[in-house]
C-alpha cells in the first residue's frame, strides 16, 4: 500500500504535524496524545494498522512504532524470536521485537533529522517501510503461532519471491 503524496510544510520542526496532516486528508483515525506523541489507525490488507509515533527533540528523531495485532504464547516465543531473527536479517530499514512480557510485536524505525526539516515524501517512506514489512511478515508470525511452523518454514513461506517472469 502506497500512501497518497500531500503537499504542505512543517511547522515549528515537528513531524507530527506534518504526520497528522496525512492523517487527515488520508480520513485516518488519529490521537494527538501530546506534542511529542501520536497514534493513528487505519485498516490493512490483513490486518488494521496501528502506529505510533514519537518525535524526540534531543536526538532530533521520529521513530514509528507498528503494533501487529499478533500475542505469542509463552510457549511459541523462542520460535517466534528465532523467526524475527531470520526476518530482521531481510530488512533494510526497520526491525521487529518482542515485548517478553505479554508476548506482543512490534516494527520500529527511527527516521534522523538532524538539522533537518522531515518533508512529506519522508513521513509517507516511513510508514509506506512499516506497512511493507508488517504485511510482509504477519502471515510468518501467524504461521508459527496457529499452525506450529518452525521459525526456518514461516519464514521460507513468505520470503520467498519470484524470479522473472513466464
Amino acid at each position: 500500500m502506497m500512501t497518497p503524496q500531500i503537499a504542505t510544510e512543517v511547522s515549528n520542526g515537528n513531524p507530527l504535524d506534518l504526520m497528522e496532516q496525512l492523517a487527515v486528508q488520508n480520513e485516518w483515525l488519529f490521537d494527538r496524545a501530546g506534542e511529542d506523541e501520536m497514534h493513528l489507525s487505519f485498516p490493512g490488507q490483513s490486518e488494521d494498522h496501528h502506529l505510533s509515533f514519537s518525535w524526540r527533540h534531543d536526538v532530533e528523531t521520529l521513530q514509528l512504532s507498528a503494533q501487529l495485532e499478533v500475542k505469542v504464547p509463552k510457549q511459541k516465543r523462542a520460535e517466534v524470536a528465532a523467526l524475527i531473527n531470520i526476518i530482521n536479517e531481510q530488512l533494510w530499514l526497520g526491525h521487529f521485537e518482542m515485548w517478553p512480557d505479554s508476548g506482543q510485536v512490534i516494527y520500529r524505525h527511527g527516521l534522523l533529522l538532524r538539522g533537518a526539516m522531515a518533508v512529506p515524501e519522508q513521513c509517507e517512506g516511513l510508514i509506506d517501510s512499516a506497512l511493507e514489512a508488517c504485511e510482509r511478515y504477519y502471515s510468518a508470525f501467524q504461521f508459527v503461532i496457529w499452525a506450529g511452523k518452525s521459525a526456518a518454514e514461516a519464514a521460507a513461506a513468505v520470503v520467498y519471491q519470484c524470479q522473472g517472469s513466464a
